[in-house]
């Protein structure tokens, strides 16, 4: 008899079980989200359309046409490197906290907590920002309809409306956002792809002014490894995808490989010229010649792409917020969900209200260095969350005797170059009397550490639980095909067969 007709007869056999195992993760709605839809969010995350053309401006500026091609491949090579460490947790385990949780799985309580910060300081720079250049391309492309919005209330008014919208979609479903992020991103990568392609021989030359700065090419490597990050956003939305462990595996993987293919393509049209049309139309409008209807379209294309990410970061800060609450790491409240769409409400109003005010400030106010800041407080603290988790995967790896020598040389290449980009900036801004890259990195060393004693102190029991992944649960799986013991935390998880457990 086959293991299956076995399991299947000793399944007739077996009464219902007195307590039934459940997922701690069950009211998000398990197995919505289809491979599609799950690489949509991914994708979406990264703003592909944007850094299209953000990519070329910056080699342009710093008169790197041919090495920030090369930059752009090796930039590619290594967020893939990271996206296999990555991968080695997905194809385990499906958790809402992502990142935050797998650190956990290999490094423990302190680094997971500062995962945590470090993605959140990640997610809320990158969704402030998207949300005020998708608001600012709003009121560009409503100047061209005749409707000048330049005062303060007027502004507001645009980001507290395009706050709501968003608020409204992610609340809605998460299948709801992610096919609307999935319309949204691809509308806009058609657009940047054409206008590329339609008017890359225009006969226009890039209006670039020149940086004049020794360190163009931190520059470019921070720009391109921002471009690329997000990749791992799939990663929160494991317990709702319908095949988790293959279809984030395959997402997170994947993702890098198709937007850095993408931005090779961008940096090869600034190298051959059929960037230059778009480039200008970017920096300066029609003052350069380029027709209306191409600086109409790009400021759509751009427009939509940095509201999809804007949506996309909110979406996968709200998870990780709810699993921390679900730890009760932090209040309870934020794991909360609505009931008839199954997301996490109180932890999605808290992302986006954030969001919209950091947008909307700086709407009011204008670029100023503030926003410098925000934008290198967000790419230190994803830098620094890839290397936790780089190195966190060699650990995890190495305790359960599951590693290979791909996943290790993958594991300590991926912390290697991490740690190099780090070390350069924190030299490079220390050596100029800047403090924003210090002051960040000294605030992620130490807020892991100052949220365990803050716990330690206040709520013992959240330490006990962090680290929640999604587990079987008693429909799962076939009667008496496994058996389902309480573990440290008090809930039932499936530790093995019965035949197992039975010889045991």
């Amino acid at each position: 008899m086959s293991a299956l007709s076995d399991a299947i007869v000793r399944s007739f056999a077996t009464g219902e079980p007195e307590r039934q195992a459940l997922s701690p993760l069950r009211a998000l709605g398990r197995r919505q989200l289809s491979g599609l839809e799950v690489l949509a969010q991914s994708v979406a995350t990264t703003a592909p359309a944007v850094s299209m053309v953000v990519l070329p401006v910056t080699m342009f500026t710093h008169q790197m046409l041919l090495s920030g091609v090369v930059t752009l491949v090796v930039a590619t090579v290594v967020i893939t490197l990271i996206a296999v460490c990555v991968s080695q947790f997905t194809r385990r385990m499906a958790a809402a906290g992502g990142i935050y949780s797998f650190v956990f799985q290999g490094l423990g309580t302190r680094a997971a907590l500062t995962a945590g910060v470090a993605m959140l300081t990640k997610y809320l720079g990158s969704a402030v920002m998207t949300l005020y250049h998708g608001g600012q391309a709003v009121i560009t492309t409503l100047g061209f309809l005749g409707l000048e919005m330049r005062g303060p209330a007027d502004r507001v008014l645009i980001y507290a409306g395009i706050a709501l919208v968003i608020l409204g979609c992610l609340v809605r479903g998460v299948r709801f956002a992610a096919l609307a992020i999935l319309a949204i991103e691809t509308c806009s990568l058609l657009f940047i792809i054409g206008l590329m392609v339609v008017t890359g021989a225009g006969g226009q030359h890039a209006v670039v002014p020149p940086q004049d700065s020794s360190h163009g090419l931190l520059t470019m490597a921070l720009v391109a490894v921002f471009a690329l990050a997000g990749f791992e956003s799939a990663t929160f939305f494991g317990p709702e995808a319908k095949r988790p462990l293959a279809t984030v595996t395959r997402t997170v993987v994947l993702t890098p490989m198709i937007c850095g293919a993408l931005f090779i393509f961008a940096g090869w049209a600034a190298w051959s010229g059929r960037a230059d049309t778009l480039v200008n139309a970017y920096l300066h409008g029609t003052s350069t010649g380029v027709a209306p209807a191409v600086v109409i379209a790009l400021n759509l294309g751009l427009g939509t792409s940095w509201l999809a990410s804007a949506m996309a970061s909110s979406n996968a800060a709200s998870r990780l917020v709810y699993s921390m609450g679900v730890e009760s790491v932090v209040p309870r409240l934020f794991a909360r969900v609505q009931r008839g769409y199954r997301t996490p409400y109180p932890a999605l109003a808290l992302i986006v209200c954030t969001v919209c005010v950091g947008a909307a400030t700086f709407g009011i106010v204008g670029r100023s260095t503030a926003f410098g800041h925000v934008q290198l407080a967000a790419r230190t603290a994803v830098i620094a969350a890839y290397v936790l988790v780089a190195v966190a995967s060699v650990r995890f790896l190495l305790r359960i005797q599951e590693h290979t020598a791909l996943t290790l040389c993958a594991g300590v290449a991926g912390s290697a170059a991490g740690g190099t980009v780090l070390t350069y900036l924190l030299f490079t801004t220390a050596s100029h009397g800047l403090v924003m890259v210090p002051a960040v990195m000294l605030t992620l060393l130490l807020s892991g550490s100052a949220w365990q004693l803050f716990l330690q102190w206040h709520h013992p029991a959240g330490l006990m639980s962090i680290g929640v992944f999604d587990s079987a649960e008693t429909e799962d799986v076939l009667p008496g095909a496994g058996v389902f013991v309480t573990d440290a935390t008090g809930n039932l998880a499936l530790t093995a067969s019965a035949r197992t457990h039975e010889m045991r």
